[in-house]
């Protein structure tokens, strides 16, 4: 599912204009990350926690030439499924709990 079908079917199930849901979907999204960027998690009951995480700095190995190199420090995100979520997903497939 993308963007556009995950508009479209908000907007479906909640009784919203396909351009309403879009503002909405845009403004979860931009208050999402800049609560990640400050440092901040988010969390959605049954859905999942996004979190911030650092990586440290460190040496990598180019595949192509074998030269190590140094990689940057850098800020990466987390999620981590919750019990719904998971349930969910495991009921769908068939998978026993």
């Amino acid at each position: 599912m993308n963007k556009a079908e995950l508009c479209d079917e908000m907007a479906n199930r909640a009784g919203l204009s396909k351009a309403d849901a879009l503002r909405a979907l845009d403004s979860m999204l931009e208050i999402s990350t800049e609560a990640l960027c400050k440092g901040d998690s988010l969390v959605l009951v049954g859905f999942g926690t996004l979190v911030r995480s650092h990586r440290a700095a460190r040496q990598g190995r180019n595949p192509q030439t074998g030269v190590t190199m140094k990689i940057p420090a850098s800020y990466n995100v987390k999620f981590k499924a919750g019990k719904k979520l998971k349930d969910s997903v495991n009921e769908a497939e068939g998978v026993a709990a």
